[in-house]
């Protein structure tokens, strides 16, 4: 039942009609024009760059936790990022749609589309990883999944699915914090070396931190070891 619950979710988020800004990976063109000089010199912005330090363990056991953590982020980011791409592209194309009897059936459309490319695998996700799929829609639309189906539908609603979630210990009120909690900084860590290297594609989170700066935080400060 808990995985039947985790795709309902996941469903409703993708057909939420709110706005989120998603910074884009294009490259930006930038010009300078010389005095006294015709010529148009054109340089180019690239995204940052990344040193990695070597993966390092206290124990087996935290590998292990590292490594399982690294097994679920990947599984659930591709549906995190298409959450947020059907926001915008939702939200974009009901704003061209005038009439309400319209929207709502072309919003019918986008979820009998979605359930039937996605519902199948959602339903396959266990509870940590339905929690971590939760963490990173508020990564890349700055929303709980609670706040996205409460505006969707409506509080009681919201709420009821809360209660639910609260019994297969998952909360959809959950945030993405890495800059104070360890799970968050690692999960962020695990996108960034699957970005760097093309495992994942990169969609850049709406939230506004630095993983440089976390990574040297998180170095001088490690979190006690169970």
């Amino acid at each position: 039942m808990m995985r039947f619950y985790v795709a309902g979710i996941f469903l409703l988020l993708c057909l939420s009609g709110f706005s989120q800004e998603i910074k884009n990976d294009s490259l930006s063109d930038y010009y300078v024009r010389f005095e006294g000089d015709s010529i148009l010199y054109s340089s180019i912005a690239l995204d940052e760059v990344f040193l990695f330090d070597k993966l390092e363990f206290g124990d087996r056991k935290e590998k292990l936790r590292y490594y399982i953590l690294r097994r679920k982020t990947l599984k659930v980011y591709p549906y995190a990022k298409l959450a947020a791409e059907r926001l915008v592209e939702l939200n974009d194309s009901l704003a061209h749609i005038k009439k309400k009897r319209h929207r709502k059936k072309y919003t019918k459309k986008v979820q009998k589309y979605i359930e039937g490319e996605f519902s199948a695998e959602l339903k396959k996700l266990t509870r940590t990883e339905g929690q971590i799929l939760v963490k990173l829609i508020y990564r890349q639309t700055g929303k709980t999944a609670f706040s996205l189906v409460k505006d969707l539908r409506n509080g009681w609603r919201a709420f009821w699915y809360n209660t639910t979630a609260k019994a297969f210990k998952i909360s959809i009120k959950e945030e993405f914090h890495p800059e104070r909690i360890h799970e968050d900084y690692l999960i962020e860590d695990i996108l960034q070396r699957a970005f760097a290297s093309n495992r994942l594609d990169r969609q850049k989170s709406v939230l506004d931190y630095d993983y440089a700066q976390l990574s040297n935080k998180w170095k001088k400060s490690p979190p006690e070891r169970n």
